[in-house]
């Protein structure tokens, strides 16, 4: 697939970009170039190559999900104590949306 400098001056048009010929012409021939790698690496065969999930060898060893608070409670009166609006245990902010 080939692309001309009007195709890239359409497409930098629909993307509200100002690009001169000269440049146009250079984007056009280096997404070329781009484009045909991409149709090389299209017939490659594939079949028995599995698809990679982690480029590193270790997995990530993720600690149990479980409450642990190591003996502490949380006291809600203490924490509500410094806001400056609090009913039925819940913090009260003012309303942003009428």
């Amino acid at each position: 697939m080939s692309l001309s400098s009007q195709d890239i001056s359409k497409v930098a048009n629909l993307s509200r970009l100002a690009i001169d010929d000269n440049l146009a012409n250079d984007y056009a021939k280096d997404i070329g170039k781009i484009l045909s790698m991409m149709d090389i690496l299209a017939q490659v065969d594939t079949t028995d190559v599995k698809p990679l999930t982690n480029v590193h060898d270790g997995v990530q060893v993720l600690r149990p999900d479980v409450v642990d608070l190591n003996g502490l409670a949380v006291n809600r009166e203490l924490n509500q104590a410094i806001a400056p609006a609090v009913q039925d245990g819940l913090y009260l902010v003012p309303q942003v949306i009428e």
